[in-house]
């Protein structure tokens, strides 16, 4: 099987592995004049490793023949191998100023978010034994993205050159803290829908985990990054939707050209979901509670921990709107519906 697939002259991708449902996470090279950009690195593992140097052989490249490395997101299965690629190549790693820090409290030295998190679910109630295993799925990351490369911090509206253009880096924040997307509006763009193109008019965007084609991005509440994602990601959403794109690369999946049509969908999900939560919530119940009512019982720890955090950028996403009351009891929050609550008062 080849690693590499060109999906329009010069334009590659490579999907690399993942021990995760998702299976592969989507990296892109990109050949210009003065070399090759990357865009997402992929997990650190010995079998990142492996595909790296399998697709590199396929397109004739060496370590030495990236120039830059770009980053959609801090989360491990795009950052994880670009400081191994860096200290290879000695390219810079580019990512949001805001990624790069949230990268640096997660996955640097001696970082508290695994006890931030478990003291996080525990008041959302969720139960001890869940949360020790938990804590041995968290410690597991560290690995998976060290060492953590040395940034070149972008800011949104700066042009990054990626092959011979000139891409514009565009905040999409929710899915991650610091997401960025990147988008030029080539007035050629690829057109053959069998190789990850489409006839149309509009441009080419490199949309990271912020848009995918057949699932919804997971929204996640998380302690000291955005205290409301939820409401970030329907609004840089809803932003983006307005964009002219002819063709998106996503971090996961096929590339596809119906991006208009995707975002207006992933929001409406939101609304639904949205509503089924508030309608849940006649009596109170803890965010785990609720965790379990919308997701069931058969998650693994990894899905669950996206589950929960979920579940909790839902209810704050509520709560902030005054739909939903907390209330802490006997140390764990309950969520209850505010029309329900002015009921009985």
């Amino acid at each position: 099987m080849k690693r590499a697939r060109e999906l329009f002259p010069g334009l590659f991708r490579v999907r690399l592995p993942l021990p995760f449902p998702l299976q592969s996470v989507n990296a892109y090279v990109v050949r210009g004049d003065d070399g090759f950009t990357v865009i997402d690195a992929g997990l650190r593992s010995p079998e990142t490793e492996v595909a790296w140097s399998e697709a590199m052989r396929e397109l004739g490249m060496t370590d030495a023949d990236v120039v830059r490395i770009v980053l959609t997101h801090h989360h491990p299965d795009h950052l994880g191998m670009a400081g191994v690629l860096q200290e290879r190549s000695r390219a810079p790693v580019y990512l949001s100023a805001e990624g790069a820090a949230q990268a640096r409290l997660l996955w640097g030295p001696g970082s508290p978010m695994t006890e931030a998190l478990l003291e996080l679910f525990a008041r959302h109630g969720m139960d001890a034994g869940t949360l020790a295993d938990m804590r041995v799925h968290l410690d597991g990351f560290a690995a998976q993205v060290s060492p953590l490369p040395e940034f070149t911090e972008l800011r949104s509206g700066e042009f990054v050159p990626i092959g011979d253009g000139g891409f514009r880096a565009i905040a999409t924040p929710g899915h991650a803290a610091g997401h960025f997307a990147f988008y030029e509006a080539f007035e050629a763009a690829p057109t053959d829908s069998a190789d990850g193109g489409t006839a149309g008019t509009g441009g080419v965007l490199f949309c990271g985990d912020h848009v995918l084609e057949k699932i919804t991005p997971n929204v996640g509440f998380l302690p000291g990054f955005d205290d409301d994602p939820l409401g970030s990601f329907l609004k840089s959403l809803e932003a983006l939707g307005t964009l002219s794109v002819r063709i998106a690369y996503p971090g996961h999946g096929e590339p596809f050209s119906s991006f208009g049509a995707r975002t207006s969908a992933i929001i409406e999900h939101h609304r639904r979901r949205l509503a089924a939560i508030e309608a849940m919530l006649a009596e109170p119940m803890s965010a785990y509670a609720v965790c379990r009512r919308l997701f069931g019982d058969r998650l693994t720890i990894h899905q669950l921990r996206f589950a929960m955090a979920e579940t909790l950028a839902h209810l704050v996403y509520l709560e902030r709107r005054g739909r939903l009351v907390a209330q802490e009891r006997g140390g764990v929050v309950a969520f209850e519906a505010a029309v329900s609550r002015s009921r009985v008062s």
